[in-house]
This record gives C-alpha cells, structure tokens and sequence, in this order.
C-alpha cells in the first residue's frame, strides 16, 4: 500500500515538477493512500473550529479516469478531478477527519494522483495562514449530465435566504429541478430554494436538500454567483483600464472622446465613468462620451475607468490632454442642414435622417430639437430619438454645429407621430380580480379555456395595496377588508398573498395542467400568469394599483418628489423585478420577475371624494401628473439595462367633476400608454343602498338619453369627448365594457318598461355581499324574467322583470356590437372590460368580432 499526502510532492524526486503554486492554507489536510487503483482520501482539520465545505482538485495522468466514488461525488474534465464530499462530512470538527467516512474511488490505472489542493491551497497543508472563508459559498458538481450545487453558510449567524446564478454554454439547458425551483433566460439559469431548504444553519449546509437539476450536455457552468457573491468565494476582480484614449472631435465648447473597450474582472462590464481630472462628469454604456460645458480655449485632462455590474471600478486609462478651440479663430455658421425626414417610427421613438451640411473649418455635429428644446447631438447625419410617447404627435428641427461650436440655422421643422402600443388592431383589455378564485371559482386556467386569453391584448391583475404606513407597494401580507363597505379603514394593510403566490393550485385549476407541489417558490396565481404569458406571450400583464377600496393613501405617495420616488422604487422591485416578501414558504428575491410588463393606476380618486375615509387634495391634480411622470421615468431608467419597454396604464373616470378635478390629462398623456376610460357604472345601488337606491339608470349609455333627469348626464360618447377635446390623442383611449350588471327591485313601470323609475334598493345580488351586483353570465341565467332589452337612442341594453319586480343594466353582445362600431369610427385604441370572471367567452367573442 502506498500512503502519501498529495500536494507538494508525489516522489521526492519530482517535488519541483509536481508542486502546484503555494497558495493560502486552509487548515485542511488531504492524505491520499492507494491499493492498486482503489484510492481513499482522508481529510483531516488541524484548526480550533469546525469547518464546512470543501472540494478538492487533482490532476491525473491522460487516460486516466476515477468512478465508483463512494462518500463523495467525483467529477473529471479532461485530466482535472474534482471530488466534493458527501452532506455527512461536508462539516469536519475541529481536530477531526473524516474517518470513517472518508471519500474512496477507483482508478483506471494505478496511478498517483499529482496537483492536488483542497479548497484551492495546497493538500499538504503548506502556504501562508488562510484567509477567512467567505460567508456564503456554493459548490457545484456533476454526475453525468446531474447537476447539484451545495450552498455552504461559514458564519455563526443563519442564512436566511440564498439565489444562484449561473451560465451555461450555448444550447444547453438545464431542466428538472429538485429542492429549488429553476428558470433559464437564454444561457443564464437562476435557482431559487424552496421553502424548507431557503434558511441554512450557523456552518451548515443545504445538505441533504441541495438543489439538484439536469443539464442537455454534461458541462459545467461558468461565471457562478451565489447572493451575488462569487460561488467559491473568491473576491471579484475590477476590470482592466480601457485604452487607447483619444478625442476625434473637439469644440470650444465641447470634447468627443473615445477609447478601446476594458477586459472584464469576475463581472461583466456595465459601463465607463469619464473624469475631467479627478470629476466625474458622465457616465456611458458604450466605448464613446462627449463632454460638453467646458470653457473655449481651455487645457483639460480625462481620464476613463470601467465599471462592472457591482459598480467596482477599475484602474483609470492613461490621461489625455485636450485644448478646446478658440472661437475667435472662425466666425462662419455652417449651412443648413437639408432633406430632414423620418426613417422609421415606432411607439416610443423616432429614427430621422437629413443630408450633410457644409462649413469652412469642417462640421463637428448635429443638434437635435424635439418642440424647440434640444433634446441629443449626433455626429453624422442620423439619429433615433427615443424615450417618446405612443400615438403623439411631435415637431422635429435639426442644426449643424461647425468645430467652433457656429450653429446653422434650423432645418424646416418635420411634423412625425409614433405609433401606438399596438401597432395596428385594437387593444383588448380585461381585468382579472384576485379574488376571484373564491366565491367565483374563476382561475387564471379559465381564461384559457374559455377563449378569452386568445382574444384579449392586456391582462391587468386587480389589486396592489398601498402601505398605510411605510406608504410604498404592499405585498406578503394575507388581511381581509373589514365587512362595512363605509368602514374608512376598510383596506388598511389589507391584501392576499395566500391568493396572489402561495396557495396551491390543482393541476384541474393549472394554466399547462400541471400541479403545484406546495414547495416552489412562486404559487398562486401569479404562476399561472407565468403559465398563461408562456403559452401567449403577445398578451401584456400588468399589475393593476388601487382600486376602489385601496385607493385611500395615493394621495400621500404622490404628495412630495421623495415619496413619489420611494413609492415607484418600492413598486418596482415588488412587481417589475419581482423581489416578493416571503409568505407560506414563497416568494423571495426575483421569485416573480418576467411576470408584469407595467403598472395600471387605479387612483379613485385624484382630488374628490371616493371610498369612505379616502385621503384627498387639492394638489392631487398636480401630484398624480407628477407621479405617473416618475413611474414613466423609473421604468425608462429599467429599460436602458433589460431592453424591455414597460408600460403604464391608468382607469380614468367618467364624471366630468372628477376630471377636472384630479387629471391634467394632455400632460399625463405624455407619460401614459393607455386612458382605460370608465364607460359604465354611470348610475347603479351598491349593497348597502348608499348610491342610488330609489332610481334606475343605465349604467353604460353610449350616447345621452334624453330622458335621463339627473344634473349630469352621463354617456360614452361625453365622456371620450371630454379627453380627446383636453389633447388625449385617441388612439391612447379604450372604451370601458361592463361584464356585469347593476339592479334594483321593487321598480316601477312608469309606462318605459323601469327605465328612470323609482326603485326601493338594489335587487339581490350574486353574492349575498354584493348586493346590486351580478356577472353576466349569473345575471342572463339567474334572474328568471330578466330578457334583454335595447335603447336603441341611447344604446344601452336592460331587462325588466314586470312592475314591482327587478330592473338590471348591463352589456350583451348587441350594445357591445354597437359600442365597437363607434369606437372604431372615433379611431379609439380600442376596448376595456370589467371583469372577466362576469363572462363565460359570449362577451368577448362579441369584443373580438367588433374589433376585427
């Protein structure tokens, strides 16, 4: 038997030749002993403390292969051996080894493995004292084309929670995952742990619970993080200073530099910070800055560094001095510039072109002018104007600059609208209610069956809360409202996380009939949005913010510049990056990223009256322009790095009063993609008859009737009026369709079948807390007697169940053909409804059909 600890030297002779680098000891010991080519390795702790987690690494001979591991897994690339040890010894007490559980494995010849280091120091135990482990790390290894990673915690503190991120070659996928759930976004793979195995002990491990998952080829991924720390622990390393700094182009006023791209560290490359001496003064994404305000004539130094996706910096690049020019040496303007025309438009850009302008010391730019302001400088003779608005018009001047900073005079200004979000058609867009999983029995899964999701552009998911207290997004509480519907504090801290991403769904009530286990990481309906996205991902879902019950605290988030930011962040990393709060085992750091594609306010609403105990303003007008402004510019800010345009929608009132009371909307309009304009709920009895319990009323008209004898009359047909006359460009507006009905009994005849007549209350409901209420397909199968009837001067559909009995209005397929028609013939974007549980496809179909 052969015995020797395999590091520094195999045979005494070969010492120099079989050494690998001296590196930091670990107080780990690896001794390895042969009996013809069954080999065993025991390792041994010399320190005063536990340790956990190691791996060892050693070459052998070409040719040579390990298999049969016992107590330990093994892994070999090429002459590369990496054994990692079983869950039982991962920890090795202080003055302990791993006796009798030491690693064993065979040998396809009997040969003495060389190189050998365990956890990256020498076998043997030489080098400098170790450095101290890092606090969090996650050891990979293969068995055949099985991954498994083993996420170590080296700290006296628990770990609360933990994400890997890893990248594969191109085409490979990794699938099958146990004991974490598992997503792969091109060659990037993100594990997230389940519930039971999401907290590590104090120097413990995931063992025996560690994430295992199969891989299409038997490869080992690359660039490892773990919390976003380097899976082995290693500290990141910068990047390299860019070189090659030169200026091409220079002003009085202004220096164009450029540079070679930086080699990157550990982490990709994020971006270049430009120094004008030791200033920061701009901060780019690509090889090339202009730095512009500098002072004619004037000596500068720059120096640029690069940044990686930490934000570490690296070594600045070698200075470069630049001179601006003196504008007294030319005086001439360069000419105009000729030919200015759009090239290509889309909904939130515009690409222009113009012909070359001439000057006598030479042309050093373009300035680009969007209404009069200026709004970029391009070097040549094109530029793409992004960051704009759908479906608004926009005025476009172009001027030459010369070397001496001498400007032309402006091209003739190019009138160009962008497109709206949805290029041609029309936009379909419903509301699907959290709740509805209960009393309504309506899953996410429904829409899919029932043909809904085929047919519909949006999806927008009813209702994020606001914190009453932190005043930002609310997520990963499960609190009812109060049963009061006048309670003030009806929905406070109130929301279902239970419903939204942990309850378990059935395979009968899954999206791709597959069940919930109960241990992922995402649960609920949430993971059926995912599920339906992937089966149609043309549809848009968005997370719909507010409503009428949780609309009390908008004011107070859109009151100041720092709440309105502090609201937006908060709202964004719950939703957009998909960070939830953990709740029943779910939830955790990007646990529902990809699932939302914007926001829809649902403020009810922006100064006047809503909900009992609504907090509202006089600024609120003024507030809510600058709080959709800031979610505009915050989810522009997240499209510059996942090249995703996000969308914001809003639900906007039918009252004229609170219109002008809480929207400016020709400035809104500059920030919003889509008006969802209410176009029902005109008139109609809520269940505690505090509405309009003694009259009926349509509640969704298109036109006027012109026997309505409220003060106001409400229609369809006002109501789109009053925005498009106050500058909302049409093709930003959908018309609202109502799924249900709203009743009354105790009704009247009044010779016009109850239309306008007395009532004693709401009619009973679908549900015995909703009075007034009922879906369409309950109301149309329900309520005996209860046959449509039409308004054709009004548009409006109703049924009257005879004198005394119940009057209800509603949409059905004839109003809906009608209202489409002249939505269509207005040029609007196209339809809202609420909500889709009401429905069992009748209605849609009808939405589909007059938007075809």
């Amino acid at each position: 038997m052969r015995r020797l600890a395999i590091a520094a030297v195999v045979l005494a002779t070969a010492a120099t030749v079989l050494a690998p680098t001296a590196q930091a000891a670990t107080g780990l010991t690896a001794t390895f002993t042969r009996t013809g080519t069954q080999a065993k390795v025991v390792v041994a702790n010399s320190t005063a403390t536990a340790v956990t987690g190691w791996s060892i690494r050693f070459d052998l001979p070409a040719g040579v292969t390990v298999s049969g591991a016992q107590n330990a897994t093994t892994t070999q690339t090429g002459t590369r051996v990496t054994l990692t040890p079983a869950y039982y010894i991962n920890t090795i007490g202080a003055g302990r080894n791993t006796e009798p559980y030491s690693p064993t494995f065979v040998l396809s010849a009997a040969v003495d493995p060389t190189a050998c280091t365990i956890n990256g120091a020498n076998c043997d135990g030489t080098g400098d004292p170790a450095p101290p482990p890092a606090p969090t790390t996650a050891s990979f290894s293969l068995s055949a084309t099985t991954g498994k990673f083993v996420v170590n915690n080296n700290t006296d503190a628990v770990l609360t929670s933990w994400s890997i991120v890893f990248e594969l070659p191109a085409g490979v996928t990794a699938s099958g995952a146990q004991h974490s759930t598992l997503t792969q976004n091109g060659r990037q793979v993100t594990l997230v742990p389940l519930y039971y195995n999401k907290s590590v002990a104090a120097r413990g491990s995931t063992e025996p619970y560690s994430p295992t998952f199969t891989l299409s080829s038997a490869v080992e991924p690359t660039s490892c993080r773990i919390n976003d720390s380097r899976c082995d622990g290693a500290a990141d390393t910068p990047p390299a200073a860019p070189s090659n700094l030169r200026s091409p182009v220079k002003t009085t006023r202004t220096a164009s530099l450029t540079w070679d791209a930086a080699t990157p560290g550990s982490l990709p490359l994020n971006g270049y910070n430009v120094y004008q001496g030791t200033s920061l003064v701009t901060a780019v994404t690509g090889t090339t800055a202009t730095v512009t305000g500098l002072t004619p004539n004037t000596a500068y130094l720059f120096t640029v560094k690069a940044k990686d996706s930490k934000g570490n910096l690296g070594p600045a690049s070698a200075a470069l001095a630049v001179t601006t020019n003196n504008p007294s040496d030319d005086t001439q303007a360069p000419t105009t510039p000729t030919g200015l025309r759009s090239t290509a438009v889309d909904s939130a850009s515009v690409s222009l072109a113009w012909n070359a302008s001439t000057d006598n010391r030479g042309v050093a730019g373009y300035d680009v002018y969007v209404g009069g302001v200026l709004n970029s400088t391009a070097a040549g003779t094109s530029a793409v104007v992004s960051g704009l608005s759908p479906s608004t018009a926009y005025s476009f001047t172009v001027r030459a600059r010369d070397l001496y900073d001498n400007t032309s005079a402006p091209t003739a200004a190019l009138q160009v609208s962008t497109a709206d979000i949805i290029g041609s058609g029309y936009a379909r867009v419903g509301y699907f209610v959290q709740w509805g999983i209960y009393g309504r029995q309506f899953f996410v899964k429904n829409l899919d069956t029932n043909g809904s999701a085929a047919k519909m552009t949006h999806l927008n998911y009813a209702f994020g809360n606001i914190d009453p207290v932190n005043l930002t997004c609310l997520q990963g509480v499960t609190k009812g409202t109060s049963a009061n519907p006048q309670d003030p504090n009806q929905g406070d801290g109130a929301g279902d996380a239970e419903a939204d991403y942990s309850r378990p769904f059935a395979a009968a009530q899954s999206v791709d009939g597959v069940a919930d286990s109960g241990f992922e990481s995402l649960r609920g309906n949430y993971n059926q949005l995912r599920k339906l996205k992937a089966k149609y991902p043309n549809l848009k879902v968005l997370i719909s913010l507010g409503g009428w019950t949780y609309s009390k605290y908008f004011s107070d988030v859109a009151a100041t510049d720092a709440s309105r930011r502090k609201f937006v962040t908060s709202c964004l990393d719950t939703y957009i990056l998909g960070n939830l709060p953990s709740y029943g085992g779910a939830g955790g750091p990007g646990s529902a990223a990809g699932i939302f594609d914007g926001i829809d306010i649902d403020w009810e609403w922006p100064g006047a009256e809503g909900h009992a105990g609504n907090h509202y303003s006089p600024a609120d007008k003024a507030n809510n322009t600058l709080l959709i402004a800031e979610f505009r510019r915050q989810l522009d800010a997240l499209s510059a790095t996942t090249g995703k345009r996000y969308q914001i929608t809003a639900f906007t009132p039918a009252d004229p009063a609170k219109i002008t009371a809480g929207w400016d909307v020709a400035e809104v309009a500059k920030s919003m993609d889509i008006f969802n304009v209410q176009g029902y709920d005109f008139h109609g009895s809520g269940s505690d008859n505090s509405w309009e319990p003694n009259r009926t009323g349509h509640q969704g008209n298109l036109h006027q009737d012109p026997n309505d004898p409220y003060a106001t009359k409400f229609s369809v047909e006002t109501t789109v009026d009053a925005y498009t006359s106050a500058g909302v460009p049409p093709r930003k507006i959908t018309l609202g369709l109502a799924f249900y009905g709203r009743g009354w009994q105790g009704v009247a005849d009044g010779g016009r079948k109850g239309v306008w007549q007395t009532a004693t209350g709401a009619a009973p409901g679908q549900f015995a807390e909703e009075a007034g209420t009922r879906g369409y397909a309950n109301l149309v199968a329900s309520v005996p007697g209860c046959a449509a009837l039409h308004d054709e001067v009004a548009v409006a559909t109703y049924c009257y169940t005879g004198a005394g009995g119940q009057w209800w209005t509603f949409d059905d397929t004839w109003s809906i053909a009608k209202k489409t028609a002249w939505l269509r013939s207005r040029g609007l974007l196209g339809a809202m409804f609420w909500e889709m549980s009401g429905d069992t496809g009748t209605l849609i179909n009808a939405v589909d059909a007059g938007l075809r």
